[in-house]
């Protein structure tokens, strides 16, 4: 295996991982779609930090897309609550339009920024390996994707780990966790702007379509084989790592997308669960143990 495939299958497993551990509290709290509103609702927040910045670094991508991932959330709870919308369709209203914004920006100005919309909606990884940092003195230290995969893999694990509680309560029991001091709307807040972050950073190697089945198909796999959180996590893990690792043989085999191949292998990891708990006559988990 050259150096090439391992930088792609390395950076493909980090960003699975990170985009897994926070789909599994989406997934927990029904909140799967508004993971695919965020991943769809962010790119007006690129688009216009590109063309105040000038720049497609991830230090200004990152802001732009968590302020619309916190606007996409605050407006989805506004229309659901003020406006007496169904959760799905305050999510369809909301990420539909900001998303057709977005398309209009990008359309409008193609001609006058190097931001391709194709770029954004399905990504490359396999251009991981061509986009490296070097030294001053031109030594290659590696892919960049890889880097902000890995710093998103930190960010993510902290997150999870430092507010594992507080994510955990307010989860299975928000009353609870209101009358014990936790804001459950901080709290929600907080991890859709994790989201956000994950989703800007993700954007440049496998786009935001592809985001989205890494958020729920990984972490939706695991929930058929437990009945405990911490199990289901760690499940989530082994199951980004396989779908990235099988993803990458099956693109190569067949010559074709390396994204689009991550994804399918994902979507059969689930299916071969699924299929295999039918055969054995066990009903997948219909709810978790969060302590065990």
């Amino acid at each position: 295996m050259t150096m090439d495939a391992v930088y792609i299958i390395l950076t493909a497993t980090l960003f699975s991982i990170s985009c897994g551990l926070l789909g599994a509290f989406l997934l927990l709290r029904r909140m799967a779609m508004v993971g695919d509103a965020i991943a769809h609702a962010v790119l007006p927040g690129i688009v216009i930090a590109f063309l105040i910045s000038g720049s497609r670094e991830s230090v200004w991508m990152i802001p732009g897309a968590a302020s619309l991932g916190v606007l996409t959330t605050f407006l989805i709870e506004f229309f659901h609550r003020r406006a007496g919308l169904q959760t799905d369709a305050a999510i369809g209203v909301t990420f539909t339009a900001l998303f057709a914004v977005g398309i209009i920006l990008i359309s409008v100005f193609a001609g006058q920024i190097d931001l391709d919309q194709d770029c954004v909606l399905y990504g490359e990884i396999a251009y991981v390996p061509l986009d490296v940092w070097m030294t001053a003195s031109g030594e290659v230290i590696g892919p960049k994707a890889l880097f902000i995969a890995l710093g998103l893999l930190v960010l993510n694990v902290l997150f999870v780990v430092l507010g594992y509680r507080q994510l955990l309560v307010s989860t299975f029991d928000p009353a609870f966790a209101a009358a014990s001091g936790i804001s459950v709307v901080l709290w929600n807040y907080l991890l859709m702007g994790a989201v956000s972050f994950t989703t800007v950073a993700a954007f440049n190697s496998v786009g935001a379509i592809l985001v989205v089945a890494l958020l729920v198909v990984p972490p939706a796999t695991a929930y058929l084989l437990t009945h405990s959180l911490k199990r289901m996590l760690g499940l989530t893990v082994l199951f980004a790592f396989l779908s990235s690792a099988c993803g990458y043989v099956l693109a190569v085999a067949l010559d074709g997308s390396i994204a689009g191949a991550i994804v399918t292998c994902a979507g059969g990891l689930f299916v071969l669960v699924w299929v295999t708990q039918l055969l054995l006559r066990r009903k997948p988990a219909k709810e978790l143990h969060p302590l065990t």
